[in-house]
């Protein structure tokens, strides 16, 4: 049974990984579609200013902080072996660590310093040819993301029943 600290600790995993998951849904369902409908030197623009804003305290707590719990929950929950939730647990945090926190590092990252690397080159064809590739390739990972992290939350939520 899961309880005390450690069922606090599996409660906050939860709503933070249902926090991100929510960030990353309302990319997926209407703030890439908004910057799609614009012009490509106007949504790769917006984009930027998007990447460069989202690096602040109050996200950063939700992203990383979602993260730094997957990795204590799975700590804790190594070291507890509960006689239940064990499986939902560690699937909660590596679905987190893996589909959120790994597809962003390795996919949605790199394609925000490929997009930055345009600014100033906004109006070029290169640049609006690769605003569409952007756009279908950026989504598909943060599609992944929400699944992910939205799977991670239920997971751990599957645990304290």
């Amino acid at each position: 049974m899961i309880e005390g600290p450690y069922f606090v600790l599996v409660v906050f995993g939860a709503l933070w990984c249902g926090l991100a998951a929510g960030v990353f849904v309302a990319f997926s369902t209407f703030v890439m579609r908004g910057l799609g409908a614009l012009p490509p030197d106007r949504g790769i623009a917006a984009m930027n200013a998007i990447n460069v804003a989202a690096v602040n305290p109050a996200f950063m707590v939700v992203f990383l902080g979602a993260a730094a719990l997957c990795a204590v929950i799975a700590v804790v929950t190594f070291v507890l072996w509960p006689e239940q939730g064990t499986v939902e647990l560690l699937l909660g945090c590596a679905l987190y660590l893996v589909g959120s926190f790994g597809v962003t590092v390795l996919a949605n990252v790199p394609r925000n310093e490929a997009l930055a690397k345009l600014a100033g080159d906004e109006e070029a064809e290169a640049s609006a040819a690769y605003w569409g590739t952007y756009r279908s390739e950026w989504s598909g990972w943060n599609h992944i993301r929400s699944g992910a992290s939205l799977a991670a939350s239920a997971s751990f939520l599957l645990a304290l029943t």
